[in-house]
């Protein structure tokens, strides 16, 4: 056992897909094991605050049902049958067969298959050089970021913005489609201290009165998809009542008269129509935020998880360049700083071993690619192998009918590299045994904030577990494949990867675990220029040159709004499926993360449906009754609780709890779509036209 320090507090960073990427303090008891984790006050922007559930990660850490050793399925699969296997079988087993089948149907039969369970670069990365060595089909993110992305950067040209310390010279802190209590507590924290030391107004948007809502001063409950319209009728108000700045859209902005002319019909009584908001409300906002010229804007992801969310994107990113908020300290507008990190990882990924003819599958897609879809496929070989770390696609994928098909082949070999036994690792072959933040060396990005972080070993992990990166680099060993970065340590990784990305290398973080690489104030806030030729920012975007998700446009691109505007392609309810449903993240669960801990659980509770008491009545539905849900895709059933803070016809599913918490074992994404999404692809799991009944009382559990 490696001698670490115990009694004490040591630092690290939360490697969970939040934007908030914590600054963190571990307690390490004397047994080896943690305590507590608290947030650090020494970083300005976690400032001491972090989530209940990180802050009890020793519940999952220590958890019984942690995996420890390697094992081999020994029942059907889905069963959860397995037996424990040792390292050496496990990875001889998975190399042969992996040789076996390139040998047969090619490399490109073999899909490495990856996500954000951690943030860490390294351990989240590295699985990129394994596929460039051996030519294995490339792995195409979409699942989270590329709707908002491609929203924002149609705009600015790049994914940065006002540095969200910001808030704290703001009078007007705009949270927009993120229900930041739950999923983002430093941003919520940031907001309160302005309110308390400045009277900051606080302005909530979202679809259902979630905890970020109740705290807001002023909350707009919108129908899902509708943002863009809201956005359009406030810029038309701008416009009308004199309250937008033309000396900073001249200077700034690309067609600021022509934007006016377009939005000349989008009066707030039009948006009334779409969103379900009143005129009143409408016009209170636009000129609160009007009045108010530093206003920050503080954009998430939910409202982007729509088949129209680039353009929602766009549109409300929009409001602060006709305010001219930019201008102002705490004005603006944010939505990630990942643009401002410029990380070269081309040693980590081993992408001097990248075949870009190689084929790039479409992560959202697993399940039409696991079924055989030609088109999903590229045209190519089946996929007869999967080897998977950090994510849960057997939950947290869409159209989980067709995902399930797909696991379930029998000639498909499927390896999974994980902490607990997923609905995912169920379908396994093999699975192995993973570490956890806090047992291995790593360093992140704070996309939700301005700092690199570090997450070094602080302890031994249980059992046999071990890295993702010892993992990659043994496995393969076996399969005849090397490259530099296998033979390198991770710490040797984060020091090679900060130094070639001009950020001075591990040395240059050690002392505080954090490097503040915030822009100037002018930079932050475009005052040299939004990120394109002319320096303009975009009121009309051009949506086939974006400088995001690659060259090719995907989805109904060609039919996007030239302006911004409303674009009514999200799933709308109908007479057959009259609600729409949006699968809202949960207070205690982190997608499918913490869902196995029992504060976690004994919080949420169960799986539940939030429906509008008259709805609710309309149908015979009372509290706690069993409930179906049912969209094209398949159906789900779960327990109704009676809500009135939704608009009628709306619902609200909390968490991705696993498949067994339902009583037909259907997980709620068997209701979402994985149609591909205009103009950068992306899972748009918010948007859902369903049909509500009553099920039978016998079916529940």
């Amino acid at each position: 056992m490696t001698a670490f320090a115990t009694g004490k507090r040591l630092p690290s960073t939360c490697p969970h897909d939040c934007p908030s990427v914590c600054a963190l303090e571990v307690e390490i008891l004397d047994d080896g094991r943690i305590g507590r984790v608290y947030g650090s006050d020494k970083q300005s922007y976690t400032d001491g605050v972090i989530c209940a559930k990180v802050a009890r990660y020793a519940e999952r850490a220590h958890h019984k049902d942690r995996l420890l050793y390697p094992m081999k399925r020994s029942g059907a699969k889905g069963s959860g049958a397995f037996t424990r296997i040792r390292w050496d079988e496990a990875l001889d087993t998975i190399a042969a067969k992996f040789l076996q089948i390139e040998a047969e149907f090619g490399s490109q039969a073999i899909w490495p298959h990856y996500y954000a369970g951690t943030m860490g670069r390294v351990m989240r990365d590295g699985i990129h050089c394994l596929t460039h060595i051996k030519k294995y089909s490339r792995f195409r993110e979409s699942i989270c970021i590329n709707m908002a992305w491609s929203g924002f950067i149609a705009g600015t040209g790049k994914i940065a913005g006002v540095d969200p310390r910001e808030i704290a010279h703001s009078d007007c802190i705009v949270i927009w489609g993120t229900n930041a209590v739950a999923t983002q507590v430093n941003l919520m924290a940031h907001a309160i201290k302005a309110r308390k030391s400045r009277g900051a107004k606080i302005i909530a948007i979202d679809v259902y009165q979630n905890a970020t809502m109740k705290q807001a001063d002023m909350a707009l409950c919108l129908r899902p998809g509708t943002d863009a319209a809201l956005a359009c009728a406030t810029m038309h108000i701008l416009f009308r009542d004199g309250l937008a700045d033309h000396a900073y859209m001249r200077q700034y902005c690309d067609d600021p008269m022509g934007l006016e002319m377009h939005l000349r019909d989008k009066t707030p009584e039009w948006a009334a129509t779409i969103t379900g908001l009143t005129v009143a409300e409408i016009e209170a906002f636009a000129k609160c935020v009007g009045r108010t010229k530093n206003t920050y804007f503080r954009l998430g992801y939910g409202f982007s998880r729509q088949r129209n969310g680039a353009v929602g994107m766009h549109a409300a990113l929009s409001i602060p360049a006709v305010t001219g908020a930019w201008q102002h300290k705490g004005g603006g507008a944010f939505h990630s700083n990942s643009g401002i990190f410029h990380l070269d990882q081309s040693l980590l990924e081993g992408r001097d071993a990248c075949d870009l003819s190689i084929r790039e599958l479409e992560q959202t897609r697993i399940g039409e690619i696991l079924c055989g879809n030609a088109e999903a496929l590229c045209n190519g070989p089946p996929v007869k192998a999967l080897f998977i770390q950090n994510t849960n696609p057997m939950s947290v994928s869409p159209d989980q009918t067709r995902v399930r098909q797909g696991f379930a082949r029998e000639d498909l070999f499927t390896v999974v590299h994980e902490q607990f036994m997923t609905d995912t690792a169920k379908m396994a072959d093999i699975v192995l045994p993973a570490t956890m933040f806090f047992e291995h060396d790593d360093f992140y990005t704070g996309g939700g904030h301005q700092h690199l972080s570090l997450g070094l070993k602080l302890t031994d992990p249980p059992g046999e577990c071990r890295n993702n990166h010892d993992v990659i680099a043994a496995l393969a060993a076996r399969l005849g494949a090397s490259h530099k970065a296998l033979a390198m340590t991770p710490r040797e990784l984060i020091d090679a990867t900060l130094k070639d990305s001009g950020w001075g290398g591990l040395n240059e973080i050690l002392a505080d675990n954090f490097k503040d690489v915030q822009p100037d104030f002018a930079s932050a806030h475009y005052l040299n220029g939004f990120h394109w030729p002319d320096g303009k920012f975009r009121f009309r975007p051009d949506w086939a040159q974006l400088p995001f998700g690659g060259d090719t446009r995907i989805g109904p691109w060609q039919n996007m709004p030239v302006w911004p505007d409303y674009w009514p392609v999200h799933e709308s309810a109908t007479r057959q499926y009259p609600f729409q449903l949006t699968t809202s993240p949960s207070h205690s669960f982190l997608n499918s993360s913490f869902n196995q801990t029992p504060t976690s659980l004994t919080r949420e509770g169960r799986p539940n449906v939030l429906v509008h008491p008259d709805d609710a009545a309309e149908l015979g539905i009372g509290e706690g009754d069993y409930v179906a849900l049912q969209s094209a895709r398949g159906t789900v059933h779960l327990h109704a609780r009676l809500f009135a803070g939704v608009q009628r016809k709306v619902l609200i599913c909390e968490g991705i709890w696993p498949n067994g918490a339902y009583a037909d074992g259907q997980g709620i994404n068997t209701l979402t779509g994985a149609d591909i999404v205009a103009p950068s692809g992306g899972a748009a799991v918010h948007d859902n036209r369903v049909a509500m009944r009553k099920a039978s009382a016998s079916a529940s559990r």
